[in-house]
């Protein structure tokens, strides 16, 4: 593991060296391969037409929504007005956008609830198969980072 915090050791204040880095560090695949999907998902190889922005501002609606405003600031918002009120949980008036923002809302509060007419949703809304894949990757590394943040975060007022 490297010295160099990672996005949930930013979120999370965890100083190299610090107690939790060195249980994080016990690990290292989890640290590497949780920074190799965050890439993957925010930046693609292959984007699929849903710009880096558009990405970030989805990340940043969900995590905004679980209330971790360090987590949150690892998404900056975005200068697009349109992205902006996406990223910031509103609902935005473009078509797309919004119904790409029900989705999210969706899988971020209720996953249960979640179901074919929802992915056939964001295909009326126009995205193809791959860029619904290619979201619901996203959406789920936002929600995994969410959870690992937060239990970190348990651990680590434990140990204050």
């Amino acid at each position: 593991m490297t010295a160099v915090p990672d996005a949930i050791d930013q979120a999370l204040g965890i100083a190299p060296g610090s107690p939790l880095h060195a249980l994080r560090a016990l690990r290292p695949e989890f640290v590497s391969g949780a920074e190799a999907c965050r890439a993957a998902v925010l930046d693609p190889e292959e984007t699929l037409d849903l710009s880096p922005e558009l990405r970030r501002a989805i990340a940043r609606r969900v995590v905004a929504g679980a209330g971790h405003d360090r987590l949150t600031e690892g998404y900056p918002r975005p200068a697009d007005p349109a992205l902006a009120a996406l990223a910031d949980g509103e609902m935005p008036e473009d078509f797309a956008l919004a119904a790409l923002a029900r989705h999210a809302d969706l899988i971020a509060e209720t996953p249960a609830k979640a179901g074919p007419e929802h992915l056939s949703a964001l295909q009326e809304a126009g995205f193809s198969v791959p860029q619904i894949i290619a979201l619901s990757e996203l959406l789920a590394f936002a929600c995994y980072q969410i959870r690992v943040v937060h239990g970190l975060g348990l651990l680590k007022e434990t140990r204050a």
